[in-house]
């Protein structure tokens, strides 16, 4: 300990290291629940490039391991510290070096915060598209990690889809750059797509050079009432089915409806099984709204509701964003499912769902971005309560068994972590770990890259 520290201050400022135990427990974990995380032996807050090579190559030379970390509002544990390990906290690499509304990109560090990026672009007529729930908070190099997505994927796609080109301090302290900040570009392996998704198991991502899209028109959203799931996921497939391209296409089930309205007193209906929230930003959004809304009678809602202009929208997305929120009133502790299907099963999924639920006797609400099959199932529990806790968890990996068996993922924006090590491998298949495992080998040969993570 005293080496490891000796080492790091020889190119560290004071304020950079953290050894503070009080201090250092609060960066030992994520918002997930049920994941194991260990004592960090010290946090390190850089603030440049150099500064994260001098680390890496201190903990490669006493072989100590290190957890990177953004915001910590991962959801998969795959931001939790390993027993005497280093935690690399990169919040303090927060600028934005370039936006270039020619070229369509922006250039930022690892620790901007999605929201001041997303404001900044905006003000030079760009559109950053990935918009995480915690997207207030987040930062782009934890999106990053977790091939995060959002409420508008439906149309724009994930965050893996905007990353051209990246600076990635290896294990040894080398420094990588990939990709290109070129419209096109396909020399080589696609080392940039490696990286994300990869939980900072392969490298420290230092810089990014991120796709921008012009600024669109302000988004309309229809709210239409449905007296079942299965007759929501049926408007779901008609919409999809005649080529709409909505901007967004959520879905909250009856538990979540009610959880916001206590929360926030909404004025959601709460007589609904289920809401489907549909936007679309393009130049005549009520009359694609009127196209949507006909669909949506025909497959049973019970109300059809668009709203008359960009406030209204703006309070129904309200309440969606704070779905996860409103659910973590419910009960103590939550556990946030992250299942993705295809559309076609996506009523299979919330039947499944709720069968789950019964069968084990918990609450277990759904908010879900509809148009990609991607299904939020959040575990409400008394943590206090042993048997609830462990029905808790048994439940959330029969809902991740149930994604699988529709042909689906266990996770599309959430990550792997420590929470889904054992459905990864069964997603996967045995040759597809042991490849995996080949890739972290040629990157981290000794291991010491986020230890215990994904597999």
């Amino acid at each position: 300990m005293s080496d490891l520290l000796e080492r790091l201050r020889t190119e560290l400022p004071a304020e950079a290291l953290i050894t503070d135990p009080d201090v250092t427990a609060s960066y030992a974990h994520d918002m997930a629940s049920f994941c194991e995380a260990g004592t960090p032996a010290v946090v390190v807050l850089p603030r440049t490039v150099e500064q994260v090579q001098h680390v890496m190559r201190t903990a490669t030379a006493l072989r100590v391991p290190v957890v990177p970390q953004g915001a910590r509002t991962g959801l998969s544990g795959a931001a939790n510290a390993s027993d005497g390990c280093i935690v690399l906290s990169l919040v303090k690499m927060d600028r934005i070096l370039e936006i270039s509304p020619v070229d369509r990109i922006a250039v930022v560090e690892p620790g901007v915060i999605n929201a001041v990026l997303s404001r900044a672009v905006n003000e030079h007529g760009l559109y950053y598209p990935p918009d995480p729930s915690s997207w207030e908070t987040c930062t782009i190099g934890g999106n990053i990690g977790t091939a995060s997505g959002g409420l508008c994927c439906v149309k724009y796609g994930v965050t893996a889809e905007y990353v051209l080109g990246l600076d990635v301090v290896l294990a040894d302290g080398r420094l990588l750059t990939t990709g290109r900040r070129t419209a096109k570009g396909v020399a080589g392996y696609d080392l940039t797509r490696l990286f994300v998704g990869s939980e900072g198991s392969l490298g420290i991502v230092v810089k990014a050079v991120l796709a921008l899209k012009p600024q669109p028109p302000q988004q309309l959203v229809l709210a239409a009432e449905f007296p079942s799931a299965a007759a929501a996921c049926d408007a779901v497939c008609r919409i999809m089915e005649r080529g709409h391209t909505p901007s967004l296409l959520e879905l909250m089930d009856r538990t979540t409806v009610r959880a916001v309205n206590e929360l926030a007193s909404m004025g959601l209906p709460e007589t609904t099984e289920a809401l489907l929230l549909c936007a679309f930003d393009t130049p005549d959004p009520a009359a694609d709204l009127a196209a949507v809304g006909a669909l949506c009678t025909a497959a049973g809602a019970t109300e059809v509701v668009p709203a008359d202009n960009p406030a209204e929208s703006e309070l129904l997305l309200q309440a969606r964003r704070m779905s996860l929120t409103a659910l973590e009133t419910v009960k103590s502790a939550t556990m946030i499912d992250d299942v993705c299907v295809p559309r076609s099963r996506l009523g299979a999924m919330l039947e499944g769902t709720a069968a789950i639920a019964e069968e084990y006797g918990l609450t277990i609400g759904v908010c879900s971005h509809a148009g990609d099959g991607n299904t939020h199932p959040v575990v409400c529990f008394d943590h206090t309560d042993p048997d609830e806790s462990r029905r808790a968890r048994e439940s959330f990996d029969a809902i991740m068994a149930l994604g699988l068996e529709l042909g689906g993922t266990i996770t599309g924006e959430h990550g792997v972590g420590v929470l889904k090590k054992e459905s990864l491998a069964r997603e996967l298949g045995e040759t597809g770990i042991e490849l995996q495992r080949g890739i972290k080998a040629a990157f981290d040969p000794l291991g010491l890259l986020n230890p215990g993570k994904l597999f």
